[in-house]
């Protein structure tokens, strides 16, 4: 499929596939999205705490820089794992403006070395923030109680609906340990009915910039 660069509405840029009108990130705003899903609604709650992050698209790397930039600020340990079936190319990830729009030249060998560290093997990016990136499908996710957190960032319901099934969630579900917490930018009423079939606890919470609300679900054992 085509796919192009484009710019986001707060500067930072993202890729969008035209034959699906479909972005990897708000076309609002990509970093103010990634913060205010993910951080601010997700990481913000384990303050404090070493935490175990599971990303459901790793996409572009932008949310896992985001977060080892709050695990470098904050001191907090992070285990990273993100779950993406079909890697971004090398090329597209140099056309990625993050580096400079989040004030983090500084880190730019670390962007780099996120892309180009090994598939499924573990690597210390820092002291505080590990990094295992999984080349697989989310229906071959069969962790069980491993993670305290979710970042559910798969492509939108409108294309591709299989990806936010009873099955994926279950499978995210499962993964969670007890109290575990899965943020996701999504809000539409299908996807809250399917987390609550499989036992999560649902709330709606405002969501970024262009976009009225948000899920946030719970794994309350």
């Amino acid at each position: 499929m085509e796919r192009e660069i484009i710019k986001t509405l707060d500067g930072s840029t993202t890729i969008h596939i035209k034959e699906w009108d479909e972005c990897y990130h708000s076309k609002h705003g990509a970093i103010q999205e990634a913060k205010h899903v993910f951080i601010k609604n997700g990481l913000s709650l384990f303050e404090n705490n070493p935490v175990t992050i599971l990303e459901i698209g790793f996409g572009t790397g932008l949310n896992a820089f985001i977060t080892f930039l709050e695990a470098t600020q904050k001191k907090q340990k992070i285990d990273y794992v993100g779950v993406e079936a079909y890697p971004v190319d090398e090329k597209e990830v140099l056309e990625m403006n993050y580096v400079a729009e989040l004030d983090a030249l500084e880190f730019e060998n670390i962007f780099e070395k996120m892309h180009k560290c090994e598939w499924n093997k573990k690597t210390e990016i820092c002291e505080v923030f590990s990094l295992t990136k999984r080349k697989q499908f989310f229906d071959e996710i069969n962790d069980f109680e491993i993670f305290d957190l979710i970042y559910f960032d798969a492509f939108g319901y409108r294309v591709q609906p299989e990806l936010w099934s009873t099955e994926i969630f279950q499978k995210m579900y499962d993964s969670l340990k007890p109290n575990g917490v899965l943020v996701t930018y999504a809000a539409r009423g299908v996807v809250k009915i399917s987390m609550i079939e499989v036992g999560f606890t649902v709330e709606k919470l405002a969501g970024p910039p262009g976009k009225r609300e948000m899920f946030r679900a719970f794994k309350n054992v």
